[in-house]
């Protein structure tokens, strides 16, 4: 990727996770995201996990050795329960994180499964209180007649524990599985969306919420599409946006009315009548959608393209860029084995000038907005030694296949990358391979 100084070339960090080839179901990532300063990064699991990294940077004189991220704290955020009216299982798995703003010194974070979202709490202790007038150190009550004098408590340093505490639990609001949480950027509020609703909550109210979107037919057969991303805008309070199946975005202004079923703008491409075919309408569909930071643009993701839209022009994106284009002529294979289904997820970084999105074989791209530039890498175990530059890959879509190229019939479909995140101010980025978290860095010259 090109720099300010030229190319940026980046290189192998770290890898976490189990080397086995036979990965656990449970263990497989579901979500990964950097808080607002980048020095926790948070990853979600099917197995209802939440496991958190903090940097730390090692030495100070040795910018080439930057940073690592070491585990601060693991905890079970979901466990699978049973839904006896439905006779639905609700698994465990989370569907995706969100960190709050930090206020003071504890951090807060939002997760999510199919039906359930909470609240939690990650603080530190590093004393404890010793002295008690009332009761034994060992925590049993004294008898209040032997106590003759007054002992002021006072607290002594102990090794560092990171608590972390359901503070909020927000059930029973959802009919179908959620796909999305977002915070709004008033800090009080976030959303949640559905297959077919969009809600509005207060993140201190938990037994309500408000139905902003309802997309649900009187008669569910005439159903023709459903929600898959929603986001707030990062700036405005009262925008958000939500994408479908059928690849439209809508930005809803929530104060022009309550329920925003009329959308204030809808973006959305006529599509090429040379590239219909009977998987138009499923490689259409948007798997995510982001606001970019400094909120003039907004990216989605369709199964082979990521599309940057200007948010002042709804009739066509301003970029477009082919993620794995050379896959147009295997979706008949791909749709046999579920893979055209797949959900990939996109990220900015933290100047908006780089967008990166996942592919399969654990290939990533990385599209340079400013210097129309692409780059396709590739994490893996072979290219794991600290500090090692990665090689820019390239896939051979036909013909005569080069020395360096990957033949496109010899790509894993079952390794994929479907969840990316950009440190928000530094170079450092987070992919999520199955079971294991790769993390790069830009080489430091």
């Amino acid at each position: 990727m090109a720099g300010p100084g030229g190319d940026m070339q980046w290189c192998f960090s770290q890898v976490k996770g189990a080397i086995d080839d036979d990965v656990a179901e449970a263990d497989i990532i579901s979500t990964v995201e950097f808080n607002h300063t980048g020095e926790l990064l948070a990853t979600g699991d099917k197995g209802g996990r939440v496991v958190i990294f903090q940097q730390e940077i090692e030495n100070k004189n040795l910018p080439q050795f930057r940073s690592e991220y070491n585990v601060y704290s693991t905890f079970q955020s979901h466990e699978p329960e049973f839904d006896y009216l439905k006779s639905l299982e609700i698994e465990e798995k989370i569907n995706k994180i969100r960190w709050l703003p930090q206020k003071n010194a504890a951090q807060f974070l939002l997760s999510t499964n199919d039906k359930t979202i909470k609240l939690w709490k990650i603080s530190e202790r590093d004393k404890r209180p010793e002295g008690y007038n009332l009761k034994e150190e060992d925590g049993r009550y004294k008898d209040p007649n032997t106590i003759t004098a007054l002992r002021v408590p006072v607290l002594i340093p102990m090794d560092l524990m990171v608590e972390a505490s359901p503070r909020r639990v927000f059930a029973n609001a959802h009919t179908y599985h959620i796909n999305s949480i977002s915070v709004n950027s008033d800090n009080e509020t976030y959303l949640s969306a559905d297959d077919l609703r969009v809600n509005l909550w207060n993140l201190e109210i938990t037994d309500r919420s408000f139905n902003i979107v309802d997309i649900k037919p009187a008669n569910m057969e005439e159903l023709t599409e459903v929600i898959t991303a929603a986001e707030f805008h990062p700036h405005q309070c009262n925008t958000f946006v939500y994408s479908s199946s059928k690849g439209t975005i809508r930005l809803c202004d929530m104060r022009a009315s309550a329920l925003c079923d009329k959308h204030s703008k809808l973006f959305e491409e006529p599509e090429d009548p040379s590239n219909r075919s009977f998987f138009s309408e499923i490689i259409s569909s948007i798997s995510d959608v982001k606001f970019s930071h400094n909120g003039r643009y907004m990216m989605t993701r369709d199964y082979l393209s990521v599309k940057i839209w200007d948010l002042n022009m709804e009739n066509r994106p301003v970029e477009t860029y082919q993620v794995h284009e050379y896959l147009r002529s295997k979706l008949c294979s791909l749709y046999e084995n579920d893979c055209i289904f797949d959900k990939f997820e996109c990220c900015w970084n933290g100047n908006d000038s780089v967008v990166m999105t996942g592919s399969y074989n654990n290939f990533f791209r990385m599209f340079d907005r400013g210097h129309r530039r692409d780059v396709t890498l590739e994490a893996s175990r072979e290219n794991s030694k600290p500090m090692q530059v990665l090689k820019p890959r390239k896939v051979c879509a036909g013909g005569k296949r080069k020395k360096d190229e990957i033949s496109v019939d010899s790509l894993d479909f079952n390794k994929k990358i479907l969840h990316t995140a950009w440190h928000p101010q530094d170079n450092i980025i987070a992919v999520a391979t199955t079971n294991n978290l790769y993390i790069f860095q830009d080489k430091v010259n």
